[in-house]
């Protein structure tokens, strides 16, 4: 059998799980150049939700930090996760603004790009593959995994084929939600590698507390990469901690080559970390806690959390068992989706309008229509025709791929913001978060202001 490689999520989705995704720029800088001595397959730094919280709650330029770690990692492979043709935002982008982030993220120095697709509709993802190839990246086409009566092995099987056709260098079984149970994964494994020549690689979170299990599974079953958090970082709705791992597999034929003593560097740095984001109580201790109930409700962590706030906001947290036990059932209604953004939110938020409402689909959203008459693409399992009539009247539901409703925006976009315009990447924040990244420009240009009077001074100064 061949070594396992093993992914490090620390800069990306650890942080991004336990804390909302706000580790800084400047917290990650001290430990980048040992990150990059330790020997990892790669390094899941940027995508999912750190371009927007980068925006929206830090203000930092996402680009300027892709940059800053890829300035000081020099021997790993940089990775990021890319929601097909959604990007990272929340809506479907024409194919032209999806080609020109993946030229641009690339550019800027990412060299694996995962895409997935909420609903696993390979329409969603041709856009993004083909651009990444284009652009000389590495496609990773990632399956969300997820369980249900459609969702057997054959089928994951049958889409990673799928993916491989349509030119996936690897593929991922992303399982957001921790549902994959150890034995299932050994099946998984070895029924995708049975279709499949390309690696094979596993994502999955601590939430029910299977993680580790599951990874062990996976490797006995021929899986090539795995996807783990430095320990003060990891469990709870995190990834499996690195460490372990490791020392779990030293010396078997699975072994990762990495050396614990370079990785307890790691650990004691971010250690420091974890001990500020508890004090600051940007790391509720409640996230870190197993919640076997995912198994049975399959909702992620950061739907939990939507959920919570969401009753908490109507004065119903009581309420809480009725919207779990509806979740599952809106979710059968509308063709079993995958729960992960958007659809999570979506299917979430209508269960909470039924139980409130005491009337199922009494009230729908905008969204929730929209996932009825296709506007995200083909969900796994086809909706009943009564169910669409009943959410959405005669309304035509789109039997097409959804981007293809799109007319190109970029030139349209650049002009709405020509003013604010620094760097070609502008144009793309902008695409994805229009009204965060205006209120970003607009203090980025204030703070050049400053910066320039400052320069102005010393130099007056320096005259005389």
């Amino acid at each position: 059998m061949a070594k396992v490689k093993i992914t490090e999520t620390v800069l990306r989705d650890s942080h991004q799980s336990l804390i909302a995704t706000r580790m800084t720029t400047e917290e990650m800088l001290p430990i980048l150049k040992t990150l990059d001595g330790i020997g990892y397959h790669s390094l899941e730094a940027w995508g999912g939700a750190t371009f927007d919280a980068c925006l929206r709650f830090l203000n930092e330029d996402p680009w300027k930090r892709l940059r800053v770690i890829r300035e000081n990692v020099k021997n790993t492979k940089l990775q990021m996760l890319f929601r097909g043709q959604n990007i990272l935002g929340y809506r479907h982008y024409a194919d032209d603004v999806v080609e020109y982030f993946v030229q641009k993220s690339i550019a800027n120095g990412i060299d694996i790009i995962r895409i997935f697709d909420a609903l696993n509709d390979p329409r969603n993802l041709k856009t993004a593959i083909n651009a990444t190839k284009k652009e000389g990246g590495h496609v990773q086409a990632a399956m969300s995994y997820t369980t249900g009566p459609v969702f057997g092995n054959e089928y994951f099987a049958n889409y990673a084929k799928q993916l491989e056709e349509m030119g996936a260098d690897s593929i991922c079984i992303k399982d957001m939600a921790g549902l994959l149970k150890p034995y299932d994964a050994y099946d998984l494994v070895k029924a995708i590698k049975s279709k499949v020549k390309i690696p094979v690689q596993l994502h999955t979170h601590y939430t029910a507390g299977l993680a580790s299990m599951t990874i062990l599974k996976a490797c006995e079953a021929g899986v090539d990469i795995v996807d783990t958090a430095i320990s003060p970082m990891a469990l709870g709705t995190s990834q499996p901690p690195t460490e372990p791992i490791v020392a779990t597999l030293q010396g078997t034929p699975f072994d990762t080559g990495l050396d614990l003593n370079k990785l307890d560097e790691v650990t004691k740095y971010f250690d420091t970390l974890r001990e500020k984001y508890l004090k600051s109580g940007q790391l509720d201790p409640k996230v870190m806690k197993v919640n076997i109930n995912a198994l049975i409700y399959q909702v992620p962590g950061g739907m939990l959390s939507n959920l919570v706030s969401q009753l908490k906001q109507a004065g119903k947290i009581d309420q809480l068992q009725a919207v779990l036990e509806e979740v599952p059932r809106v979710r059968a209604d509308v063709g079993y989706p995958p729960l992960v953004t958007p659809s999570s939110q979506i299917v979430g938020t209508q269960a909470v309008f039924n139980v409130l409402t005491g009337e199922r689909y009494k009230s729908c959203t905008k969204e929730f229509k929209g996932i009825v008459r296709g506007d995200y693409g083909k969900t796994p399992s086809p909706i009943s025709p009564e169910f669409t009539k009943k959410i959405i009247g005669d309304e035509k539901v789109k039997d097409y791929r959804p981007a293809d409703d799109l007319a190109p925006e970029l030139d349209k976009l650049r002009a709405e913001i020509a003013e604010y315009i620094e760097q070609d990447e502008d144009v793309l924040t902008y695409a994805l978060f229009d009204q965060v990244a205006l209120k970003f420009f607009e203090n980025r240009k204030i703070k050049n202001i400053t910066n320039d009077d400052a320069k102005y001074y010393v130099n007056i100064h320096e005259i005389k």
